[in-house]
């Protein structure tokens, strides 16, 4: 088959065929409908269940503190999986029928005092986030680097990865609000939600888990996928001297703080600034139009432009168009207009960042003679849990310091400046932010000779 595929432009060998591709995508459909739900559930605690938005708050942040240490965990555990034995492709059966089942529980918060609700949401969002997510996530990244060694189909993955994680979130933050009101708007209704989407979630973790493969082929692939485990603590000294993960660590932060208030900023917006949540769902389908028109034109634009400077273009879009909203934040029209050139602006930042990580890793192998993969996909994730923690914590602390109120009848100006902060004012400056960063990685260009010395050292050494 491999022969078949041919070699791609810069002369790897091409391993992956398009039911591949989608049957590798369905793992992130599944990821990003459990971390779309993990977005929603600010607004379903404070204004379904009732608990106070800054306790709601507090308790995410501390769970995604929890949930980034498991992230070292896990990639310290399928490091050391023993030679011989699959790594990865496992996980998905061992942990993402239990995510399936968690999606559920989520939403089944119990009736009684304050202290048992917080209690209820802290446990069930550490099984959720920190250990069936965790347990699944760090795997499923990783398998995009012992899937292929072209950065053509990586590019491809992260493509494929990025249009279906984007059709589960989008699901999530369209249907959500208008499925559940038309259930009767009550926390029965998110449960029978949460249901759907734990079935959704099961199917695609089977069907990735059946199509996957779990290393390349041939016998360099096998060598590298029994590569000798680093213990934790050196790989982490180690990842910390690579100036290039270093950079994609601060990007995954940046840009998981700006998934986090996106994922959950939306229904406060609709609700609050527009007078209507059901709203959520024509921003939603409107949104869809920049969407497909970003996976139609990211693939193009790499071939043109490559990675970094695809991302480039990106996020000067994502700083400009956002600014600009503060001239009428209160225009429904303006504002989904501007909102579609920032939907744009996400799409490369989604389909590259694991290219990305996937080149750091490679550099890893040239500094220092090992990938360390899941060391590396773990460490990396921990800023990107801390980052979506934060994103959604924020959300939660403007409220609370608005001293936000989900019964009141109309939003008072406090409320109005917390939700444009969060919706407006933050989001320009991490696309700021992530544009300068993308200025200064250049690991791209220094690809292609970085494998060349790495092929020779190799030849040197089985000499």
């Amino acid at each position: 088959m491999a022969k078949e595929l041919g070699k791609d432009k810069f002369g790897v060998q091409r391993t992956m065929r398009r039911r591949d591709f989608l049957g590798d995508s369905l793992g992130q459909f599944a990821l990003n409908a459990m971390s779309g739900l993990i977005g929603q559930m600010t607004y379903f605690y404070t204004d379904k269940v009732g608990v106070a938005a800054g306790a709601v708050a507090t308790v995410l942040m501390l769970c995604k503190i929890v949930d980034a240490f498991t992230d070292l965990i896990m990639g310290n555990i399928v490091d050391h999986t023993k030679p011989g034995k699959e790594k990865y492709r496992p996980w998905l059966l061992k942990a993402g029928i239990p995510a399936g089942i968690l999606t559920v529980l989520m939403f089944t918060v119990p009736k009684g005092s304050s202290g048992l609700q917080l209690a209820y949401l802290l446990i069930t969002n550490l099984l959720f986030s920190a250990v069936a997510y965790t347990a699944v996530c760090i795997p499923f990244s990783s398998l995009m680097i012992v899937r292929t060694n072209s950065q053509e189909e990586r590019g491809r993955m992260g493509t494929w990865r990025a249009a279906a994680g984007y059709v589960s979130g989008m699901i999530i933050a369209v249907a959500i609000i208008p499925i559940t009101n038309m259930l009767g708007g009550t926390q029965s209704a998110w449960i029978k939600f949460g249901a759907i989407a734990g079935a959704l979630v099961i199917l695609a973790f089977l069907i990735c888990y059946k199509t996957s493969r779990e290393t390349i082929q041939g016998e360099t692939a096998v060598k590298e996928n029994e590569e000798e485990a680093v213990p934790f603590k050196e790989a982490l000294v180690k990842l910390f001297h690579n100036k290039y993960w270093v950079m994609i660590l601060i990007m995954n932060f940046i840009a998981n703080v700006l998934y986090g208030i996106n994922g959950a900023s939306g229904a406060y917006y609709a609700k609050w600034i527009y007078g209507n949540d059901n709203l959520m769902g024509i921003m939603g389908a409107v949104g869809l139009i920049p969407t497909l028109i970003g996976f139609i034109l990211v693939g193009p634009m790499i071939k043109r432009l490559g990675v970094t400077k695809t991302l480039k273009v990106s996020f000067a879009i994502g700083v400009l168009c956002t600014i600009i909203r503060i001239i009428n934040p209160y225009n429904f029209a303006f504002n989904v207009g501007m909102g579609c050139f920032a939907t744009f602006a996400n799409i490369p930042m989604m389909c590259l960042m694991g290219v990305l990580t996937a080149m750091s890793i490679d550099y890893n192998e040239y500094k220092y003679g090992k990938k360390m993969v899941a060391s590396s996909q773990a460490a990396s994730g921990f800023g990107s849990k801390v980052g979506s923690g934060i994103g959604a914590s924020v959300i939660g602390w403007c409220l609370s310091l608005a001293a936000y109120d989900a019964t009141m009848a109309v939003a008072t100006e406090a409320a109005k400046q917390a939700i444009f902060a969060f919706s407006i004012f933050i989001p320009a400056v991490m696309f700021a932010i992530l544009f300068v960063m993308s200025m200064k990685f250049d690991l791209e260009n220094r690809l292609p000779q970085l494998r060349e010395e790495i092929a020779k050292r190799k030849g040197q050494k089985e000499a």
